[in-house]
């Protein structure tokens, strides 16, 4: 409650809404009357959806994955995090984690064979389980719910590589194990490999400018990303409710807003329509990778 508060004081948000869709941004533009570009990948990225009961959310989520796939037809899914209400609250118990992940779990049996990657986001992990013996306890448990592999791994599909962090370490950074990880993975890719990685938290860009909550170790990051400018293509976050794509070294930087928007409320008094949050409305990405390694990120506004 303290950070939405600062957010609504600040009253600032980056980007602008048209038609509630944004304008895509290639990481390399195409030059006028270029053979056209072959596409490799469709990614739907989901982000921030905090599930509950409350407002209807499940129903509504439902809706809008539904749409996603009759619309779009993704090759699969990004989940960016914070996929639950929250379980991080001090007053937060038992029961209430079990309902957060059950609701998630039925939501997502919507998208049936949908292959679904997901990252971890600050609200996901229980720490006032009974003790860090628990098996509820922290990150692990997340790990188990979302299905994934690690709090941090990689994949690849098609000519892409796709590598997934975990931010929540220390003052929102990469812990040393998972950095010499990252270095290595970086390392062992063949030359212009196109690779995408996706954290919770933004490393570059506006929104975290203006109202925090990125990444404290995002020059180490860049660095490391220049290093290996031939290979990092994009980087996708969420975190901050509010929509921004930034273009640095020919990296593009894409914090896309909420499923949830103003956690699947009415908005901001001051917002520009229902469940905005300051001028971004819930919404979701859809992601064009191309086999040039090039790639197309644009922010589509839902009403669910």
């Amino acid at each position: 409650m303290k950070r939405r508060s600062l957010l609504k004081a600040v009253g600032l948000a980056a980007g602008a809404m048209v038609s509630g869709t944004l304008p895509s941004l290639a990481a390399v533009p195409e030059n006028q009357g270029a053979k056209k570009k072959k596409v490799a990948l469709t990614v739907a990225h989901i982000t921030d959806v905090h599930i509950g009961e409350g407002e209807n959310a499940p129903e509504r989520f439902k809706k809008c994955l539904k749409h996603i796939v009759a619309k779009h037809k993704p090759d699969f899914f990004l989940n960016g995090g914070d996929s639950i209400g929250d379980a991080s609250y001090d007053n937060v118990v038992y029961d209430q984690v079990i309902k957060q992940w059950s609701i998630w779990d039925d939501c997502l049996k919507t998208l049936n064979k949908y292959e679904v990657h997901s990252c971890i986001g600050n609200h996901d992990s229980w720490w006032k389980a009974p003790s860090k013996d628990h098996e509820m306890y922290g990150k692990s448990y997340v790990v188990k719910r979302l299905k994934i592999p690690n709090r941090y791994y990689s994949f690849t599909k098609k000519n892409w590589h796709f590598i997934v962090l975990d931010g929540n370490n220390g003052n929102i950074s990469l812990d040393k194990e998972q950095y010499e990880w990252l270095e290595k993975e970086l390392d062992k890719l063949p030359a212009s490999t196109p690779t995408l990685l996706m954290s919770h938290y933004p490393i570059l860009g506006t929104t975290q400018v203006l109202v925090g909550g990125g990444h404290s170790d995002s020059k180490k990051l860049k660095d490391l990303f220049y290093k290996h400018k031939d290979k990092v293509r994009v980087c996708l976050s969420g975190h901050n409710h509010l929509s921004d794509n930034t273009h640095y070294n020919d990296v593009l930087y894409c914090c896309n807003g909420a499923m949830s928007g103003f956690w699947w409320g009415k908005g901001d008094a001051e917002s520009a329509g229902p469940g905005y949050y300051l001028e971004t409305p819930p919404g979701y990405a859809m992601l064009t990778l191309y086999e040039d390694g090039t790639v197309d990120n644009e922010y589509v506004a839902h009403t669910y």
